[in-house]
């Protein structure tokens, strides 16, 4: 690989296994929410993954660190954003498992083929299309809110390359849950296990995250929320051990 960045760009060390990433400080950056998504989601051995929207490629980068046999398939439409993350995908070494494709989510069936993933994951933008501000940049505007791409389209590609009880983990803002269960449900996508993120334990939850099956039974398990920090500022057992988990 090129060890040549370019202007605004900088490589993070993950402080997982080794694992860096390339960012760009003028655009879109991951956060916490995709490492908390990515600690979420449970993955079986040989299986095969999308990422719907992977940015910089944060999640299949983490993931893959989860099950060393899993393979990954990362859907960007953003194509300077595809590159950036292809270019993170070489310098971890991971090309033979993690394919980054520079294309819009709603294309991935014509890719990957219909109904051949064991799993998806996602990181949707949050922002409800018309109900929110849009960002400085067109990098983080795209990420951050819904431009054409609704969570009803998000939630129809998802179902679109998952296998018959192919599994989905989302996260997504707390306050729109409802939106994303109809949403997933519209798609044959079962919720089966939430867990809510709160800042503070005697907080209202700000995220959700769900893990849905495709063409499943209705029956539901809520974990105990996620608390980020205490009452002081610092933070929770769990948050350092997910953050700096060898």
């Amino acid at each position: 690989m090129n060890d040549k960045l370019n202007p605004n760009e900088r490589i993070d060390d993950l402080q997982r296994n080794g694992l860096k990433i390339i960012q760009n400080t003028q655009a879109f950056r991951f956060g916490m929410d995709a490492v908390l998504l990515a600690d979420f989601m449970r993955l079986r051995p040989h299986e095969h993954v999308a990422d719907m929207g992977t940015g910089t490629g944060i999640l299949p980068l983490l993931l893959s660190q989860k099950n060393e046999t899993c393979i990954f398939e990362a859907f960007e439409i953003q194509p300077e954003m595809a590159q950036m993350a292809q270019r993170s995908v070489c310098l971890n070494g991971l090309e033979e498992r993690i394919h980054v494709h520079a294309a819009d989510m709603r294309t991935a069936w014509k890719i990957v083929g219909r109904e051949r993933m064991h799993a998806v994951v996602c990181n949707p933008p949050y922002g409800k299309r018309g109900g929110t501000l849009t960002s400085g940049t067109e990098s983080v505007s795209l990420a951050r809110h819904e431009a054409d791409c609704t969570i009803e389209d998000v939630a129809a590609s998802c179902a679109a390359v998952l296998r018959n009880h192919g599994r989905l983990c989302i996260v997504f803002p707390a306050q729109r849950m409802l939106e994303l269960c109809d949403a997933l449900r519209q798609n044959r996508l079962e919720p089966k296990r939430i867990r809510m993120v709160c800042a503070h334990a005697d907080k209202p939850p700000y995220l959700v995250m769900v893990e849905a099956m495709k063409n499943a039974r209705p029956q539901l398990l809520w974990m105990p929320p996620l608390v980020v920090y205490h009452s002081d500022g610092s933070e929770t057992d769990e948050i350092r051990r997910i953050y700096h988990q060898a």
